[in-house]
């Protein structure tokens, strides 16, 4: 243990370890101790700011198995995640720039971990992880890989397709456009995503502006006319464009069967 532990801290970790729990709750803490709430409320404050355990919510705390070297310590970003999610009871799963990078599609390691789920909005930290929640509905939930990571544990990434896809429909969120399109032709170039799941998955997942952007990709590519079909029965007649680019100016021929300007070099 980290060297100047006091007597109230030790036993905090011994009681920790004794039930075998990662998680400890202020009110069981003061019950099992035998102190009061003010000295619990303080004994958690000061591991807390000293990086000896991470403060998951309110109330709510992370505990180390064993203290690290250092005595410094912080979950890795799947407990910090799975931890938060399970306290909230939130279905999630990680997406944007950390599944970007987790499945080669994007080189730059994000310094936070995005997720869609149903309960949260906005940024959280837990111990050093910092963790960038999208609340989104129940029905945009799904189509995911479990992954473990270097310290064992598991989380939801969104699949490499829903990945994709969600570069299209989520672009101004995630920088997902133009450079998305890259990735869908590659991927279909190499054969690591077919057609037809991309589709099935923009049926699923996107919203109007992915089904014609993706048609508009997908006719280019040469894709089966009976797939285009598919996404061309979602969509309802209508004289409204939307650009192939929306970084850029709206300006270029317009695609008249999707709706789409071309107003970049594809």
């Amino acid at each position: 243990m980290k060297a100047g532990l006091g007597a109230l801290e030790a036993r905090l970790f011994a009681y920790a370890q004794m039930r075998a729990t990662r998680t400890v709750r202020r009110g069981a803490v003061a019950d099992a101790l035998r102190i009061t709430r003010d000295q619990e409320a303080e004994l958690l404050s000061r591991l807390a700011r000293a990086g000896l355990i991470a403060r998951v919510r309110p109330g709510v705390y992370l505990v180390p198995p064993r203290l690290p070297l250092g005595g410094v310590w912080s979950p890795d970003e799947a407990l910090a995640l799975d931890t938060l999610m399970q306290e909230y009871g939130a279905r999630y799963q990680v997406c944007g720039p950390s599944a970007f990078n987790r499945y080669g599609l994007d080189e730059q390691i994000p310094n936070r971990v995005y997720a869609y789920n149903d309960k949260l909005s906005g940024e959280r930290r837990v111990g050093i992880v910092t963790l960038v929640l999208i609340k989104v509905a129940k029905k945009r939930l799904g189509d995911t890989d479990d992954i473990r990571n270097a310290e064992g544990n598991e989380m939801p990434y969104s699949s490499r397709t829903r990945t994709l896809v969600d570069a299209v429909y989520d672009w101004s969120r995630f920088d997902g456009l133009p450079r998305g399109y890259g990735w869908i032709r590659a991927d279909m170039e190499s054969g690591r995503t077919k057609p037809v799941d991309l589709v099935r998955c923009t049926l699923r997942y996107g919203n109007v502006a992915t089904v014609r952007r993706m048609g508009a990709l997908l006719e280019r590519e040469g894709v089966s006319p009976s797939l285009l079909h598919k996404l061309d029965r979602r969509l309802r007649t209508t004289r409204s464009t939307i650009p192939w680019d929306p970084t850029r100016t709206k300006r270029g021929t317009v695609d008249r069967r999707w709706g789409v300007i071309w107003n970049t070099d594809v």
